[in-house]
């Protein structure tokens, strides 16, 4: 029960440290640039369409929207967080907000940056496959960056080595699903670039903040009575 407290404690405090940071990152680095996205998006719209789309809901205004996106942050983080920190417990040995740096590298090359290099993130507007075939690609592209990155780290024979990089390349080989053309893009190249490069880097401030807390945050709730 202690170690499942430790656990959970340390999430929730890395988490809401990572979330905090990484609204105030959203506010500044992309959420300006999708709501110029959106004005790109209606003009590209048939003139029929524009009841339609009044009619979805969407946030009202700044507060609104910040209000939103700090909730999908926080909870983001804090999943995010358990995620780590069971992995701590799992590995075992001392863990502190160095070693959770390294950890946090290894989330944002597994969820942000190997997912990116064949999905880069799109902004409203933007042509994109069916949703179904980018989520099963993100998922595989996700566990088998995570598989590989596991694989050197934690082992030492070279069968394993040569293993884990073949699941690096993999789902880059098999390649992502693309767009079938369809659909015209609205949104311009260059916007598009900003996005993908904003959420990069808020990605990789996101994990090494996430990480170095979490690394923190679980040395500091160790049970008094466990040697250290």
């Amino acid at each position: 029960m202690a170690l499942f407290r430790r656990l959970v404690f340390a999430a929730l405090c890395a988490g809401l440290v990572a979330g905090v940071l990484t609204t105030a990152a959203h506010q500044v680095g992309t959420v300006p640039l999708i709501l110029q996205a959106e004005t790109y998006e209606q003009a590209a719209q048939p003139a029929h369409a524009h009841d339609h789309a009044a009619a979805a809901w969407e946030p009202e205004g700044w507060g609104e929207r910040a209000v939103y996106t700090g909730l999908a942050d926080l909870l983001t983080a804090t999943g995010f967080g358990l995620l780590l920190t069971a992995g701590f417990a799992l590995r075992g040995g001392g863990m502190g907000w160095r070693e959770g740096l390294f950890w946090g590298l290894a989330g944002f090359a597994s969820f942000t940056l190997a997912p990116c290099l064949g999905l880069p993130p799109e902004l409203p507007g933007s042509e994109a496959a069916p949703l179904l075939q980018r989520q099963l690609w993100w998922l595989a592209a996700v566990g088998s960056t995570g598989a590989g990155l596991a694989l050197l780290a934690f082992t030492r024979r070279a069968a394993w080595a040569v293993l884990a990089a073949v699941l690096l390349v993999l789902p880059h080989l098999y390649g992502a699903p693309q767009a079938d053309g369809q659909i015209v893009d609205a949104t311009p190249a260059a916007l598009s670039h900003r996005f993908a490069v904003a959420v990069t880097v808020i990605g990789l401030l996101f994990w090494l903040t996430l990480g170095a807390a979490a690394g923190y945050f679980y040395q500091r709730f160790e049970p008094r009575d466990q040697p250290q």
